[in-house]
């Protein structure tokens, strides 16, 4: 469990807005290039959080980890292959979440060494 201290909560929810967001918008990008016009008319084709969260499963996934957002709507009969189609829109949330997971080890990594450096710099 991730806690109910207030740090964690307040570094919890940037978190959570930006990863349910990439992750459900990944799934309607994705369902829109192949064709699929229904996450754009319900709305979903957006960064805005506002548009992905679920209220009971963001605020779980804050205080405990383990939460959810509003899936995206798809119409598969859109698709010209519909398992490929359905298997890729499928496929995007889980692969958001790794790029946004390297991302965040990238960011993390620069601002270690950084901050090594400058205190490396600083007691010279």
């Amino acid at each position: 469990m991730v806690g109910f201290n207030l740090i964690n909560i307040i570094i919890n929810v940037p978190i959570t807005l930006i990863a349910l967001t990439g992750h459900e918008f990944a799934h309607g990008w994705v369902s829109t290039k192949l064709g699929d016009p229904t996450p754009e008319r319900e709305g979903r084709l957006t960064l805005n959080p506002l548009a992905h969260l679920d209220p009971v499963g963001t605020l779980l996934m804050i205080l405990t980890g383990f939460g959810w957002a509003k899936p995206v709507g798809v119409n598969p009969s859109y698709y010209k292959d519909t398992k490929k189609g359905m298997a890729l829109t499928a496929i995007a949330g889980p692969l958001a979440n790794l790029i946004m997971a390297f991302a965040a080890l990238l960011i993390t990594t620069h601002m270690v060494m950084t901050l090594a450096l400058l205190k490396t710099a600083m007691s010279a």
